[in-house]
């Protein structure tokens, strides 16, 4: 009687093992095999081990397709969650089939798993028993999963004043690192305010400017002694070296009060000289968007307090900004709906499914933890931040209708924000040279498995899969460029692309930083207790501790950052795939081309942080993690 040589990987993962009785069932071209319990002498099915089962087995089941895994009741032991990484078979023709599965099996009941090569629907065309597969398993996670509400919550605590920036620094000594210490001794210095807008946690939002706004009335005289003798704004404005923020989305965000004490927020323009030294230095600060007599321009010439006061409320509005839209939004929640489509329409064996499913990894977890232990209402953003819960759900529905496919897409952002050619610029060398690297790799991987375009435009489960992230993602938008379908190898390549990209390098540079940066609140408060200055010349150092955030919400803004910025797990590393979803040969050698690149972009990084006072390390590719995992 023929016998086949069964081996069962449990995964390395705490309670991943079983109690439960397990058997297969074989299913090949030619007939299937009989129900059979996997059963040696001993125990089964532990944590990390790879058990070992011959199966006897009288016909010959031909090339097998699938198996079956059967997880029963055991005596009297209650059900339980069993994570199985893989099943290989032996046939008694010598022939080894990989059947992936990388999944926690929850309760009893029967899993099918399919032979490991990733495989388009059309490649299944005339096996109806496949093509019932992929229908059975798409319904099952259809009905799974659901698209999920956001909640917030937080924290409280002592609403005092602090009395010096020396009381600040008190506690700031219990998680400091070497950058957040940089922050702290350079934070006043003009050149280090416009570093962090090309460097800092929110990298992604300066842009050239071309003339000055109508309603930004700055004048050449203003500006000129910052220029110097021998140019002038015009000149610079000619030569693109000046440059503009504009938090025009937060105008109408309402704020609250926090334990009964009103809380401000303003909706800044700040314009940015890229000097011949190749620093972006501010020009000139205006807190509203409706210039009059009662919202001065603030001057790098001002009072040092003065011009100090105009940067902190211009940090406090890009916290705002950067923490609700480009981190939450555009990473968290964008990701997710990522994550919802792979699962939703693409069945397991489609090898864009196997692409993307280590990126998925954490998601839904860490966003679950965020609504569920900060972001409720009555927590963080309504005991810590100015716009409270209610201003932050009305800027995050202001920024689902302006995000656009080429803000997520790096070199379409930076070509329309001008700034390719800034220097200093680490966050975009970086980027461009990560981006070009899963770019190539995705280019591979499509094309080993497309061979022509009419293969993307006719597969129906990859039109499903683009039209829910565009409808779910981009609400439909035909205004945000995000497409609807995708026709061509090269559309579905580059849409691939930013979907790792952001799930990975992007996040990595907009969420790793916040405590490097927020450490000394100064530089990032997250509310401001008195409003904008109406005149110059009343700012002083006790005015301004007397509006930045009180104890309590510098301490609840420190104890949230510190969490969310902890280093990676070794696994989770941008381009390691422990788990071995692809099983050719092919795709195996193109995820270690792409190791490579990355270890290259590594080393080159490191060489060149070496020469920096500050280095930029967000986007060293050992430190960015594969998914959206904090």
């Amino acid at each position: 009687m023929a016998s086949y040589k069964v081996q069962v990987a449990t995964g390395n993962y705490l309670l991943g093992g079983t109690f439960s009785r397990i058997s297969i069932t074989l299913v090949g071209t030619q007939g299937e095999s009989p129900k059979q319990e996997l059963n040696n002498s001993g125990r089964d099915f532990v944590r990390g081990a790879v058990d070992e089962f011959s199966l006897p087995c009288e016909p010959d089941l031909g090339s097998l397709l699938m198996i079956r895994l059967h997880k029963d009741p055991y005596l009297f032991f209650p059900s339980d969650g069993w994570y199985c990484s893989y099943v290989k078979v032996k046939t008694p023709r010598g022939d080894v089939y990989t059947f992936p599965s990388y999944q926690w099996l929850e309760g009893h009941g029967t899993w099918s798993l399919r032979e490991g090569t990733a495989k388009k629907i059309a490649d299944d065309a005339g096996n109806q028993l496949l093509l019932d597969h992929r229908k059975e398993e798409l319904k099952k996670q259809q009905d799974f999963y659901r698209e999920l509400e956001v909640r917030l919550k937080g924290f409280s605590g002592l609403r005092d004043s602090w009395k010096s920036l020396e009381d600040i620094h008190k506690i700031f000594w219990f998680n400091k690192t070497p950058v957040s210490e940089y922050v702290a001794e350079h934070w006043l210095e003009d050149s280090f305010f416009g570093y962090q807008y090309l460097n800092g946690v929110h990298p992604t939002m300066i842009r050239k400017c071309t003339e000055i706004p109508p309603n930004f009335p700055v004048t050449p005289e203003m500006v000129a002694g910052c220029l110097g003798p021998s140019t002038s704004l015009q000149k610079e404005l000619k030569k693109g070296n000046i440059f503009i923020i504009d938090y025009k989305i937060l105008e109408g965000i309402p704020t609250c009060k926090l334990d009964g004490i009103q809380q401000y927020l303003a909706a800044p323009i700040c314009l940015f000289y890229l000097n011949p030294k190749g620093q972006m230095m501010p020009l000139a600060i205006q807190l509203s968007h409706t210039p009059g007599p009662e919202i001065p321009i603030f001057l790098p010439t001002d009072r040092k307090w003065d011009w100090t006061l105009a940067k902190i409320w211009t940090k406090l509005a890009n916290f705002h900004v950067h923490e609700v839209n480009t981190h939450l939004l555009e990473a968290h929640f964008l990701g997710e709906v990522y994550v919802m489509a792979t699962l939703r329409q693409l069945p397991r064996c489609h090898p864009i499914y196997k692409l993307l499913i280590p990126h998925t990894r954490f998601i839904f977890h860490i966003n679950t933890l965020a609504r569920t232990s900060l972001l409720h209402p009555g927590g963080f953003l309504d005991k810590a931040a100015s716009t409270g819960r209610e201003g932050m759900v009305q800027l995050m529905a202001k920024g689902t209708q302006t995000t656009t496919y080429a803000s997520l897409c790096l070199p379409d952002d930076l070509q329309q924000r001008g700034v390719t050619s800034v220097p200093n610029y680490y966050y975009m060398e970086d980027g461009m040279k990560i981006w070009t690297a899963i770019e190539n790799f995705v280019s591979a991987i499509v094309g080993f498995y497309y061979k022509c375009d009419a293969e993307v435009k006719d597969d129906p489960e990859i039109q499903a899969w683009v039209h829910e992230i565009f409808t779910e993602a981009f609400l439909g938008r035909e205004s945000s460029g995000a497409p609807s379908t995708l026709e061509t190898k090269a559309e579905l390549t580059k849409f691939l692309t930013m979907i790792i990209f952001c799930s990975s390098a992007r996040h990595a540079a907009v969420n790793s930083g916040q405590f490097d940066f927020a450490a000394w609140m100064p530089n990032t408060p997250a509310t401001l207790r008195q409003p904008p200055p109406k005149v110059k010349g009343t700012a002083s150092l006790e005015s301004i501790l007397d509006t930045l955030p009180d104890v309590s919400s510098t301490c609840t803004l420190l104890v949230v950052l510190s969490v969310v910025s902890y280093p990676l797990h070794e696994q989770g590393r941008l381009g390691h795939y422990p788990d071995e979803h692809f099983t050719e040969e092919e795709p195996k050698r193109h995820i270690a081309a792409f190791q490579e690149r990355l270890a290259v972009i590594s080393k080159t990084i490191e060489e060149r942080n070496k020469k920096l006072a500050l280095p930029y390390s967000y986007l060293n590719p050992v430190l960015v993690e594969n998914s959206i995992a904090v």
